[in-house]
């Protein structure tokens, strides 16, 4: 089996290499940023040096300086000092990139949310789009293109918007968009917009445009899509999931765009619900299908890691089923093309058109069984048959037929909501969720320019964290240029990923929303399936043990670089007010 590149790796591999990196990461984290007391000497030495434990009392740094501090320093000493900490913490922090870029994360690896074990999984569940087959780029113009054309054909939209192509990474997943004020935006895990991030058509709107309009940045539970992402039921949000949908939000962009720069008076919502529903004819008529159908190599990546991956599966005696909301023609014209004309062989149970997620609560509809031919039988179902195709259906009838429960059933999507919500939160399946923008971000991370950008604002972070305390003018003017630094680095590191939207994960330092909802919905998360070579089936996924705010990192790769006790270079400054 591939070794994967894990965190830590390296560092542990290389003795030399981990006795350095934890002789910098002591220096520059202290335990919840706290100094020993010497009652019997000096607070404050050398820039760097341990305080000297004699008493065993533990004073907060604030405490500690504004108690020791003198009255008589003069503001260009307090300058002087500032900049000198700020020195030597660059120094610090950069005597540890050499480190941390030898650290880098396999974009191969599976990550856990939960702890998992293969050996616990009798049976393999998948999706088909975005899961079992990958799409190029072109797919995406593709269904731009015709829903536009659709617009502009059937609902009397202006012919000037054929100008209109579409544009690749413009969007990301994940993204919000406001119906009522047209506004596609960025929500974080605790329902904040991330200033910025707000885009009304092809432009930016200014942040103090954006405060008004919402009166701060926090979007209120009411009006925040529902449980599935739509935007019903009065909220006015919706919830771009789907990697299907990032020709919708394009289009919806470029017809917002058009209307403004014309100063065409419109109805956001109408706009909305126009779109949709020209991105849906484009399913729902088979346009697209049959598109893909006519010329599958050039919208479908061969999939021969996909192809491993069930041959796997099958030597080693497990049970596959699929369950897809795409036509049976379809699915099979492309798992033709991906694994062979033998590959409804590898599977236990296939249903097609299943309409998730209502698959996973509605009761009502029973299966049916389809011919080759797509002829449509109408005899009761009871057994789910090998080899045979069935549409619709429900998942509770699923469950009945097939006896497959709990937690030896593990279920692979793309669509957080869609695919694994329902299966975690009410039937105890394991879910996996496919990701497959985690590889460019990963590789991104990977990047020089990545790790002395991170590594640094998190430093610098930490000593402002730090160093507010010193709340006289010369010393705050100091200080506000350490926020301007740290400001334009967020801004860089956002534009990394993305110039519009930044990271499909983090709204600068915290999870986006999409963060959230993955972590809590999806057992383990891996860029393709193919990322399940790498692991033999016995594997278990142990998810890291990450810090709670209160508590005292144990690993230095838990620790913030910034999070450090400088002693204070004896001048006699007094902190607090003037």
């Amino acid at each position: 089996m591939q070794i994967l590149s894990l965190p830590l790796f390296n560092l542990v591999r290389n003795k030399d290499r981990l006795k350095h990196f934890i002789t910098h990461f002591k220096y520059l984290h202290t335990k919840s940023r706290t100094c020993l007391v010497d009652n019997r000497s000096s607070m404050f030495g050398s820039l760097g040096r341990k305080c000297g434990p004699v008493s065993q009392r533990e004073i907060p740094v604030a405490q500690v300086t504004a108690a020791n501090m003198c009255t008589n320093s003069s503001s260009d000493d307090k300058i002087s000092w500032l900049w000198s900490v700020y020195n030597e913490t660059k120094k610090q922090t950069q005597d540890l990139i050499p480190v941390i870029s030898n650290n880098f994360v396999n974009p191969d690896t599976i990550f856990a949310n939960n702890e998992m074990s293969l050996q616990d999984i009798e049976i393999y569940g998948f999706d088909y789009d975005y899961t079992l087959a990958f799409y190029s780029s072109r797919l995406h113009t593709l269904i731009f293109n015709i829903a536009r054309d659709i617009l502009i054909q059937e609902h009397r939209y202006p012919e000037g918007l054929r100008e209109y192509e579409y544009i690749p990474n413009f969007v990301i997943r994940g993204l919000h968009y406001d119906v009522q004020k047209a506004l596609l935006m960025k929500i974080d895990a605790f329902h904040y917009i991330q200033l910025g991030t707000v885009y009304r058509g092809l432009n930016p709107v200014p942040d103090k445009e954006v405060s008004a309009m919402y009166e701060g940045s926090h979007v209120p539970l009411e009006i925040m899509s529902d449980f599935y992402g739509k935007s019903s039921h009065g909220q006015t949000m919706k919830q771009f999931m789907d990697i299907f949908s990032l020709p919708e939000m394009t289009l919806l962009s470029c017809v917002n765009d058009y209307f403004m720069k014309h100063n065409i008076d419109y109805e956001p919502v109408h706009l909305y619900k126009d779109v949709k529903e020209a991105i849906g004819d484009v399913h729902v008529r088979g346009i697209m299908y049959r598109a893909v159908e006519a010329d599958i190599e050039k919208y479908i990546c061969y999939g021969e890691q996909t192809h491993a991956v069930l041959r796997k599966l099958s030597r080693n005696g497990k049970k596959m089923f699929l369950i897809t909301n795409s036509p049976f023609d379809f699915v099979d014209r492309g798992m033709n093309y991906i694994v062979g004309k033998d590959w409804r062989d590898l599977f236990d149970v296939i249903i097609v058109q299943a309409d998730k997620p209502g698959f996973f609560n509605d009761r009502r509809k029973p299966f049916r069984r389809v011919t080759d031919k797509g002829v449509l039988l109408w005899d009761r179902i009871h057994h789910l048959e090998k080899g045979q195709i069935y549409k619709q259906g429900n998942l509770y009838e699923f469950l009945r037929l097939t006896g497959w429960r709990g937690s030896k059933v593990l279920y692979f999507g793309d669509h957080i909501y869609s695919d694994l919500a329902d299966l975690t939160l009410k039937h105890g399946w394991r879910t996996g969720a496919i990701i497959p923008e985690l590889r460019k971000e990963i590789k991104i991370m990977n990047t020089e320019e990545y790790v002395h950008t991170m590594t640094w604002l998190q430093a610098l972070t930490g000593l402002l964290e730090q160093m507010q305390v010193h709340r006289d003018t010369a010393s705050q003017t100091v200080i506000q240029q350490w926020i301007d630094e740290r400001e334009d680095m967020r801004l860089r590191t956002k534009d990394i990923f993305n110039a519009q939207f930044g990271s499909l994960f983090r709204t600068y330092h915290n999870p986006t929303y999409f963060s959230r909802r993955l972590s809590r919905f999806a057992d383990i998360y891996m860029a393709s399936l193919s990322c399940l070579l790498n692991y033999d089936l016995q594997h278990t996924f142990y998810p890291r043990r990450t810090p709670l705010q209160h508590e005292s990192p144990i690993w230095p790769e838990q620790t913030s670089a910034g999070a450090m006790n400088i002693p204070f270079q004896s001048h006699g400054i007094k902190t607090g007010p003037e």
